[in-house]
This record gives C-alpha cells, sequence and structure tokens, in this order.
C-alpha cells in the first residue's frame, strides 16, 4: 500500500499524471449514520431474505443436534482424622480461605476430599465403567484409550474448597443411564477405598481369617480322626464307660454270687435231671460268659462271643490313644473359638476404619436437558448472519463511494483477482 503512494507521488512530480485532487472530508457522525440507514434501508429485501434463510438452516441445525442430559450426584466430605490437617483447618477458619489453601500446599497436606476426587477420576474406575455399561459401543469406539477420554469429557468431578462437598457431574444422551452412570460412581468408589484401605485392622482380620481357615481344617481332620477311632474300636468316653463297666460287672458278679448259692441248694435237695436245678446251671453259665466277655477273658475258640465293646482288660490301652485324640480336637476347638471371637472384633473395627463415602444428594434422572441451547443457538446464528449480510453491504457500497484511482479501492480490486 505505501508503495503505490510512494509512486504515484512520484509521478505527480514528474508531470506525467495530473495532480489529485485532495481528499473529501471524512463524513460526520450523524452523516455516517444516515449513510448506513439508507444502505439497508435501499437492501432490506435481501437482509431479509437472510434472516429468513439463516432462521431455516439453524432451527435445523438446531434440532439435529442430539439432546444431552446430565445428572448430578453430591457427597459429604470423609471424616479427616489426621491431626494436622485438623490445625490447618483451624489456621484456616481464622486466617480465611487462602491462608489455610497456602498453609496447605506449604506443608503438602492431601485433603480427603482431594484423594476421593482422584479415586474417582482414577483409570481403575473408568474401566470398570465402560465394562459396566459398554460404552465402548455406546460412544462408538474401538480402544478403551478413546472411550475413557470420552468418559471423562462427559464427566465432571470437582471437589468444593470451603464446605468440602464433592460434585458428581455425569452427561449423557440417555437420561436413564446419566443418573446409573453417577451412581456407578459411588458404588465404585466405595468398594475401591473399601480394597485400598491398609489398615491396621484390615492386616489383623486378613491374618484371622487365614489362621482360622487352617484351624477348622486341623479341627475337622482331628474330629474325624477320633470319630473313627471311637467307631472302630466302639469306644465313647473310656473314663465313664470303665466306670459303667465295672458297675456292670459288680453287678453281674454279685448276680453270680447269687445264681451260685441258689444252684448250690437246688442240688443239695434235688437231684442234676431236675429241671429247677438244669435251669439254675444255665443261669450260672450265662452269668459267667457275661463276666468272662466283660473282663476280656476269651472261650474256648479264642473270641469273645457276645461283647458289644471293649473289655476291661483292653480299655485303658485304648484309652491312652482315645484320649490323646480328644485333648487335641478339644484344643483344635478352643483355638477355633477364640479365633472366631478375634476374626468377629477384627471386622467390626475394619468396618468402623472404612471411611465410608456419605451421600448428600442420590443421582435421579434428569427430566430436562442441558444440551443444546436451541433457542439461543438459533438467535446467535441468524443475528451473525444478518451482521455479515450487512457488514457486506456496507462494505460494499463504501468501496464504491470511493474513486476509481484510491489505493484502497485498487487493493481490493488485486485482492480479488488472486481469489
Amino acid at each position: 500500500m505505501t508503495e503505490i503512494l510512494d509512486l504515484e507521488t512520484n509521478r505527480e512530480a514528474e508531470g506525467h499524471v495530473a495532480p489529485r485532487e485532495p481528499l473529501p472530508e471524512p463524513p460526520r457522525a450523524a452523516e455516517l449514520t444516515l449513510t448506513v440507514l439508507d444502505e439497508i434501508s435501499v437492501h432490506w429485501k435481501l437482509l431479509a431474505k437472510v434472516m429468513s434463510a439463516s432462521l431455516v438452516v439453524f432451527t435445523v441445525v438446531a434440532f439435529l443436534i442430539p439432546k444431552r442430559y446430565e445428572a448430578v450426584a453430591r457427597l459429604m466430605p470423609p471424616d479427616q482424622g489426621n491431626p494436622t490437617a485438623a490445625m490447618i483447618g483451624t489456621l484456616a477458619a481464622k486466617g480465611g480461605d487462602v491462608f489455610g489453601a497456602l498453609a496447605g500446599d506449604a506443608l503438602g497436606l492431601r485433603t480427603p476430599g482431594a484423594t476421593v476426587v482422584g479415586v474417582l477420576t482414577s483409570r481403575t474406575i473408568q474401566d470398570d465403567l465402560i465394562n459396566q455399561f459398554d460404552l465402548r459401543k455406546v460412544y462408538s469406539e474401538s480402544y478403551y484409550e478413546d472411550a475413557r477420554k470420552m468418559l471423562q469429557k462427559r464427566s465432571d468431578i470437582s471437589e468444593d474448597k470451603k464446605s468440602g462437598i464433592i460434585t458428581i457431574r455425569v452427561q449423557d444422551r440417555d437420561p436413564q443411564r446419566a443418573a446409573l452412570l453417577a451412581g456407578a460412581y459411588v458404588d465404585d468408589l466405595n468398594r475401591r477405598i473399601a480394597t485400598l484401605t491398609t489398615s491396621s485392622a484390615r492386616r489383623e482380620r486378613e491374618f484371622l481369617e487365614a489362621r482360622l481357615q487352617k484351624i477348622k481344617q486341623q479341627l475337622d481332620e482331628s474330629t474325624l480322626q477320633l470319630s473313627k477311632f471311637s467307631s472302630r474300636n466302639m469306644t465313647f468316653d473310656p473314663q465313664m464307660q470303665g466306670k459303667a463297666m465295672m458297675e456292670a460287672a459288680a453287678a453281674l458278679q454279685g448276680q453270680l454270687i447269687a445264681a451260685e448259692t441258689e444252684l448250690s441248694g437246688l442240688q443239695q435237695i434235688y437231684g442234676p435231671e431236675n429241671s429247677r436245678v438244669k435251669a439254675a446251671s444255665a443261669r450260672v453259665g450265662e452269668l459267667r460268659s457275661k463276666l468272662r466277655s466283660l473282663s476280656g477273658a476269651v472261650d474256648a475258640k479264642g473270641t469273645n462271643a457276645g461283647q458289644f465293646g471293649p473289655s476291661l482288660e483292653q480299655l485303658p490301652l485304648l484309652g491312652n490313644t482315645y484320649y490323646d485324640l480328644a485333648r487335641q480336637a478339644k484344643i483344635n476347638e478352643a483355638v477355633f473359638e477364640a479365633l472366631t471371637k478375634q476374626y468377629e472384633l477384627a471386622k467390626v473395627e475394619e468396618a468402623k476404619e472404612v471411611p465410608s463415602i456419605r451421600i448428600l444428594d442420590e443421582p435421579v434422572v434428569p427430566e430436562r436437558k442441558i444440551w443444546p441451547p436451541r433457542t439461543a443457538l438459533i438467535l446467535l446464528g441468524t443475528l451473525v448472519a444478518l451482521v455479515m449480510a450487512c457488514s457486506s453491504i456496507l462494505g460494499k457500497a463504501f468501496l464504491e463511494r470511493l474513486a476509481a484511482d484510491d489505493p484502497r479501492r485498487v487493493l481490493v480490486a488485486r485482492f480479488r483477482l488472486l481469489a
């Protein structure tokens, strides 16, 4: 532009071109306003057509844009048991939010709310939600990375610095899915916090759980061995069984003495062929057989006929093994009961230490769309088109008013030729 002006000035000085007339004075503001209104009034039909066409176009575009709904869930801030963090909170209350934030940043402290936000935005939770709702298909993405980016774009998780309330906003084309996604964030957060906690109560619970399983196996094994031994030897409690057998032997011995006395008296009165003598003799033989079977004596065939359990002779030997197995079973049972009590207490302590998330506002199905703002898009698009049309008309009128050799008109002509 400057080179063109310099060239024309030199040509005027050399006399090749007639000197230019001085440029007219710029129009005043009132005259300029009248000129603009005149140009717009002249081309009002064109402007009306542009406005109508843009109104139709942007209306169609606004209704073609898919609707998007937003579900919101709000969480209460988790309990903060760190004494240093509590001190920062006190300083913030006394010196203002800015001082508290600067103090927390200087000491490198991490608020529980920031930790919760970090867990919610982690890749693990995003993958869980992608798999649960099949978001790769919903977002038309083939890779998890692209689906994560889309989910992160449609999710807004933030913490209010003053109140500590955590807000989860999820946008989706389906209002039902938007509410389910917001709720899934909260559910997965609770599971992850419970899984990732490394408190002493959790470690104690895990140790007791493993020890309890081992003791349970030992208890089952010892009880099974005791049962097999008792079944094989017909032994239940050697001490009580021995006492009962001694009492039974004493009773049999008394009955045998009485039967022998009766038999002796009958033999003196009657002959051996008498029926009463034979009956008494059979009674004495039966009592002696029972007494031999109870004491462990064998008959002529080498067996204890009629024996339904261990004899008094075998019982002390069986009692040693029986009491050894019974003692091991009782020890395992006592250890199992003690560990069970400690295990239940550890579960209670672990439940107390796990920072459960308290929901302030449950996510509900949104009733109204959040995007697109159709009225604003239609009005804004029509206004932009109208402004551009007015600018084109005024620009064209301004160029027509310029002289043919005006540098500005020459420059515009060159741009048109280049285009």
